[in-house]
């Protein structure tokens, strides 16, 4: 699942995301205290209570989601992922020689059974949690992009020699560049989601992803704070490998093509078919296309609780590294039956469910290195 906007925009060269909580500062807090309490040593002097910062940070926010260019969850994205089912709808009503009518094309795009489940409901509450909420709180907590990526080009000129200026003209420089995030992206992104299923204590935090009894965009958001924090910090080295790499091997500090802080390449993804991915819309992929780029269908196979498509399919806009890595499965061209989601468990979509019960059973899988209390001799005579 490609993921929400975690890296500073001061990191130039980063393939994914800026910080939700860019533009809060804690300080902003204190506007809302009692006179005379503290924050921080930051004390509230009983003037007026303001909430322009709030007002300010949540309609920054909205921007950042629903109108930057770069964003995953742009208007321009989701009205283009929207054109392309409705297409791909109408093509597939024509070729079965079916009636063209616009209530048939809503209820197709639009179903009840999904819109009004608990499972979309939660999405709903995921989307607020994670924009408004998680950004302030974890922001702080991912590695530094830059830091990972002078040490990458310290360790080259100590070990290769000095870098020397690159002949290549500036275009071709970026292309590159470009290219080269775009890649370490997807293998940051391929190489967490094989963890996630791989490390039981990890598989806690990622198993809430997969809760989802049905899929829709915003199902993307529906993800556990400590799997978003490990997944940035995989992503800020991998993205930072790849920019080190990079700005030794053209003499200087190379930027790639973006909008809004964005890869381009991750943007031109995210406006076609990336948001079908989460989706009733099955549209698969074969033969060569199959096995280099992941389709709608590719995930959604990956969510299947069949076991055949058990640990398949991790990749974001690529099938290239699970196909390398002996992990892909291309889904028939037919739709195959599949369900989503834990049978039989009461608290899913709620907050114990998802948010709480993770960290218990997390914490559970590091009960075996705690020391084993000894009973005293009276109190073994007795037992």
């Amino acid at each position: 699942m490609p993921l929400r906007r975690l890296f500073h925009r001061q990191a130039p060269g980063i393939c994914g995301f800026a910080p939700l909580a860019r533009d809060f500062h804690p300080t902003a807090l204190t506007q809302y205290l009692p006179p005379g309490k503290t924050l921080g040593g930051v004390a509230h002097q009983g003037l007026p209570l303001d909430f322009s910062a709030g007002i300010e940070y949540f309609f920054g926010q909205v921007h950042h989601l629903f109108l930057a260019a770069g964003s995953h969850f742009s208007l321009t994205s989701l009205g283009a992922a929207l054109l392309f089912a409705a297409m791909f709808f109408v093509w597939q009503r024509l070729k079965r020689g079916r009636r063209l009518r616009w209530r048939t094309i809503w209820r197709a795009l639009f179903p009840k059974r999904i819109l009004a489940s608990k499972s979309n409901q939660a999405d709903i509450g995921y989307l607020f949690f994670n924009v408004f909420v998680f950004g302030v709180v974890f922001g702080w907590a991912v590695l530094s992009y830059q830091f990972v990526t002078n040490g990458i080009i310290e360790g080259l000129v100590a070990i290769v020699g000095p870098v020397t200026p690159s002949p290549l003209p500036g275009y071709v420089s970026r292309s590159i560049i470009t290219a080269m995030l775009f890649l370490s992206y997807e293998l940051g992104y391929w190489f967490n989601h094989w963890l996630s299923h791989k490390v039981p204590v990890l598989w806690e935090f990622h198993k809430v992803h997969h809760s989802a009894e049905v899929l829709t965009p915003l199902t993307n958001f529906r993800v556990h704070p400590v799997y978003t924090w490990i997944f940035a910090n995989i992503l800020a080295v991998s993205a930072a490998i790849a920019n080190g790499l990079g700005n030794y091997l053209f003499g200087d500090t190379t930027y790639q093509y973006a909008l809004s802080d964005t890869n381009i390449i991750l943007v031109l993804f995210i406006h076609t078919y990336v948001h079908l991915q989460h989706s009733h819309m099955w549209i698969s992929f074969h033969g060569w296309l199959g096995r280099v780029f992941v389709s709608p269908a590719h995930h959604q196979v990956h969510h299947s609780d069949n076991p055949k498509h058990f640990n398949k399919n991790f990749g974001s806009c690529l099938a290239l590294w699970d196909w390398i890595f002996g992990t892909l499965y291309v889904p028939s061209k037919e739709r195959e039956p599949l369900h989503f989601g834990f049978a039989g468990n009461p608290d899913a979509h709620t907050v114990k469910g998802e948010l709480v019960d993770p960290l218990i059973h997390a914490a559970g899988h590091f009960r075996h290195l705690m020391p084993k209390r000894t009973l005293p001799v009276a109190e073994r005579k007795q037992a």
